[in-house]
């Protein structure tokens, strides 16, 4: 039996090398691909070699040392949008399902996607369906994801299921990127207002005040407020940052409790400008989301019970849940929605034209469309608001610092000229 010196990507994108004995390459392959190894070169060997199976099969110790740039390696999003993209292209085009995997797999940068997609292939070519090999990957390819893949397995139009997928998915990152992108200012500001405080507090007016100690003067409250604030900061500025890390730390965690998610989700809701772009953001999403799984031919408690877990609020999540137990005794899905009061008249009553029409995927569309937009003017406000108040909250600060210092200033210069 033949030895063959080998090299290939573990599941966890790991480089591994090693020497085995097979009656030919595929069996090697085969036998490696049972290891969670997927091969990338081989070469024949006169040596001797262990079996494939073996336990760390000829793994020299350099192969063992960890490799820092694998540990950040991941799948991204966009990674997946693209990849999406580009196999509903290929199979547009009359490529095979296997062939297009490995084209794929030959095509990404990313070790531990190439590492995914080789698996996907491999699996795909012994005859499982893409929906299963990829329901075994949930990070990379989620409960939404999948469901859609099996539906156009089913209805026999994978390709067109693949491109909805990919809009879908540009669509999402594109929202999310003009969220972050929003928030970039006023987080950066938070920061720089925060540093120049904390310098100003820490170096500056302990300086400034302590001749006011000596002097044994009547200082006035915002004066000996500031002082006490200074040097708190300065002499437990520790227990500060304890406090602070335990208190974001008993928030979270409550936060993850069930009461913690309704009351949160719940104020987040009712907040003036933050508020209305959350809902905004999230009837988007649940619109889009249904739109797509409904076109894909999933059917409609089952797109329900998918689009719930997708909207990142609990209270509009036991929205979509009442709703789904109400159309599996016979009600429509627009009076369902309509009785929450969570969802405008607008959305509620497109909804119903899209029912009675039987137009129900195309009205969801518009509606996504619509809050889109709707999305974009109120990130727009959003961060139209929080520039000018984050300058007036720094301005005031330092305000209070600089008037707490020259007032007791100026009160002792008018006693000096009187």
């Amino acid at each position: 039996m033949p030895a063959y010196a080998y090299t290939g990507l573990s599941a966890k994108g790991k480089n591994v090398k090693g020497v085995s004995t097979a009656d030919n390459v595929a069996s090697l392959k085969a036998a490696l691909r049972r290891e969670g190894i997927y091969l990338t070169g081989v070469n024949e060997t006169k040596g001797k070699g262990k079996s494939a199976t073996d336990s760390g099969g000829g793994r020299t110790g350099a192969d063992r040392e960890i490799d820092l740039s694998r540990m950040f390696d991941r799948v991204t999003p966009k990674m997946v949008a693209a990849m999406t993209q580009l196999l509903g292209t290929l199979l547009q085009a009359g490529v095979t399902l296997p062939e297009a995997l490995a084209a794929l797999t030959d095509q990404v940068e990313s070790p531990r996607f190439k590492s995914i997609l080789g698996d996907i292939a491999e699996k795909v070519n012994q005859g499982s369906s893409l929906a299963d090999t990829m329901s075994a990957f949930p990070k990379e390819f989620p409960k939404l994801y999948v469901n859609m893949i099996r539906a156009g397995e089913a209805s026999g139009a994978l390709e067109k299921v693949l491109f909805r997928l990919a809009e879908f998915l540009e669509k999402q990152l594109e929202i999310r990127g003009k969220v972050n992108s929003a928030m970039v200012y006023p987080v950066v500001l938070s920061v720089l207002g925060g540093v120049i405080i904390t310098v100003l507090m820490v170096g500056i007016v302990p300086k400034i005040t302590g001749m006011f100690a000596d002097m044994n003067a009547d200082l006035p409250w915002n004066t000996k407020l500031l002082i006490w604030m200074s040097d708190a900061i300065s002499g437990y500025w520790w227990a500060i940052i304890l406090l602070s890390s335990g208190v974001v730390w008993l928030f979270r965690r409550w936060r993850k409790t069930e009461a913690g998610r309704l009351t949160g989700d719940t104020i987040l809701l009712r907040l003036p400008v933050l508020g209305e772009m959350i809902r905004k953001i999230a009837i988007a999403r649940f619109a889009r989301t249904l739109a797509t799984l409904l076109s894909s031919g999933v059917q409609l408690l089952q797109a329900l019970d998918i689009v719930q877990a997708l909207l990142g609020n609990v209270v509009l999540e036991k929205v979509v849940a009442d709703a789904r137990d109400n159309i599996r005794e016979g009600e429509n899905i627009a009076p369902a929605l309509k009785r929450s009061g969570q969802f405008p008249p607008l959305v509620t009553h497109m909804i119903a034209v899209g029912e009675r029409s039987g137009q129900l995927e195309q009205m969801l569309g518009d509606v996504a469309t619509a809050y889109d937009r709707e999305t974009n003017t109120s990130i727009q406000r959003l961060t139209g608001l929080l520039e000018p108040l984050m300058i007036v909250v720094m301005g005031v600060a330092v305000g209070f610092v600089v008037f707490s210092i020259m007032q007791p200033i100026m009160q002792l210069t008018e006693m000096a000229g009187s």
